[in-house]
């Protein structure tokens, strides 16, 4: 796949912060997702994560600092770096980070 309609693949999206694979780019997954105000709990990877806002807006707290990300800004997150989505976040998000290899069949 290599011309997608994000407008289309994000309205098609059955919930929000469920991501829908897009497609690879090396070790990288492309994924999209929606937002909406509700928080999502601190992660952290072991590898950078970028985080590109399509529309809406992104809260972010950084490792303990607020970073708020508006529509067409990028953000990413360094590896083994705590983060997490404040309340409010909505729209759209555009993931692209290290899919983990497979452990088997």
């Amino acid at each position: 796949m290599s011309l997608v309609n994000l407008t289309d693949a994000t309205a098609a999206l059955p919930q929000e912060w469920r991501s829908l694979p897009l497609g690879r780019v090396g070790s990288a997954v492309v994924k999209v997702l929606r937002m909406n105000e509700l928080p999502v709990a601190e992660e952290r990877h072991d590898d950078a994560e970028a985080l590109l806002v399509l529309d809406g807006r992104l809260e972010l707290d950084v490792d303990g600092t607020r970073v708020p990300v508006g529509p067409g800004e990028l953000y990413v997150v360094p590896a083994d770096t705590p983060h997490a989505v404040r309340p409010g976040s909505r729209g759209t998000l555009l993931v692209v980070e290290r899919q983990a290899e497979s452990l088997g069949p």
